[in-house]
């Protein structure tokens, strides 16, 4: 950990608001200095509660605690914590130019004049904004809206950068741009950071480590690779990128299966002769997606198949495929992913 970042600890957080809804069990979490971690799940899971206990919008349930670098911040508002947040509604004020929202913060702060328009031209620059500094918020496209958002909220150089499905509301491209711009820019910062997210592409892009949540609870933490190949449980293996599920008395050759099932990833099948298959499926529905080819099979299972080829090859609904799943490719839980990883 780099001594200028800052470390997070979260210490049986938990949060039951005033109606007695539960949205989070305790939660024990520790981020190292400089890390992005990013809280994954589907909406009402927990995560945009567990960043606003972060942040010091909410208090946790008596005896949680939130320490930045050892230093207990649970009773200090979030105005005194340093942090940076970034909304997907961009909460940005409408009666400011780019430029003034920027050195919003930093005049709260009551910086020198000189200072702040350094520091702005320094955002603006680094966002690549610089050309927008006049125009009103009213003016901007969503996505120049979420780099001011982003500018204003690193421009007072917080301890901890905060970031709450920031990308939601923008087109699939834009938003596969900026994941890219979003994930440089972290890297180059060092700001500790949480992102919160139900897309999954964005969380194995962005995140340095995942924390999978589900109903108020820690799923699983780890890697992004530990999280998609090594699953700690259905819920996991099922939300993170999509799982196949065959009963193993089907397959010719596969590996023991104590459940009676094996599971495997659509990119660990490749068609094959089938003298080399694990089993014989026929084609239900096929779906080109330029790199490569979706194929649905009816592989003898109570739920279809699917397989990604990159076979050039044209393969038409109702041809039968011979299909063998890569060495190493059969999934199998990580019964100790969450003990290990929490």
């Amino acid at each position: 950990m780099n001594s200028d970042t800052t470390a997070i600890t979260l210490t049986a957080c938990a949060k039951t608001f005033g109606d007695g809804t539960r949205a989070l069990d305790p939660v024990n979490l520790e981020v190292e200095g400089g890390e992005t971690v990013v809280l994954l799940g589907p909406s009402g899971c927990g995560k945009t509660t567990l960043l606003r206990i972060i942040a010091g919008l909410e208090m946790p349930d008596s005896g949680g605690r939130v320490q930045f670098n050892n230093e207990d911040v649970t009773e200090r508002l979030i105005e005194k914590r340093n942090v940076g947040m970034v909304f997907q509604s961009y909460a940005l004020f409408p009666n400011m130019t780019v430029a003034e929202n920027v050195a919003y913060g930093l005049r709260v702060r009551k910086m020198a004049t000189a200072d702040i328009d350094a520091r702005v031209e320094e955002m603006l620059n680094m966002m690549h904004i610089t050309e927008l500094q006049h125009r009103g918020i009213d003016q901007l496209s969503g996505g120049q809206r979420q780099r001011v958002a982003l500018a204003r909220a690193i421009a007072v150089r917080p301890r901890v950068l905060l970031l709450d499905e920031p990308l939601t509301a923008l087109d699939a491209l834009l938003r596969d741009r900026l994941r890219v711009e979003i994930d440089a820019l972290l890297r180059s910062l060092g700001i500790t950071s949480i992102y919160v997210t139900h897309d999954q592409a964005e969380a194995m892009a962005l995140g340095d480590r995942i924390v999978v949540m589900s109903q108020g609870r820690i799923a699983q933490i780890g890697s992004p690779r530990d999280i998609y190949h090594r699953p700690a449980n259905d819920f996991v293996a099922g939300f993170v990128g999509t799982v196949n599920r065959l009963p193993a008395s089907l397959l010719t050759g596969s590996p023991a299966a104590p459940s009676g099932e094996v599971m495997f990833r659509p990119e660990e099948a490749e068609i094959v002769t089938t003298k080399e298959a694990h089993f014989v499926g026929r084609v239900t529905s096929v779906f080109f997606l330029g790199d490569r080819t979706r194929l649905i099979l009816d592989g003898g299972g109570e739920v279809p198949v699917v397989i990604e080829s990159a076979l050039r090859e044209v393969i038409e609904v109702g041809a039968e495929v011979a299909i063998r799943i890569r060495p190493g490719g059969f999934m199998e839980f990580n019964a100790n992913a969450r003990e290990a990883s929490a």
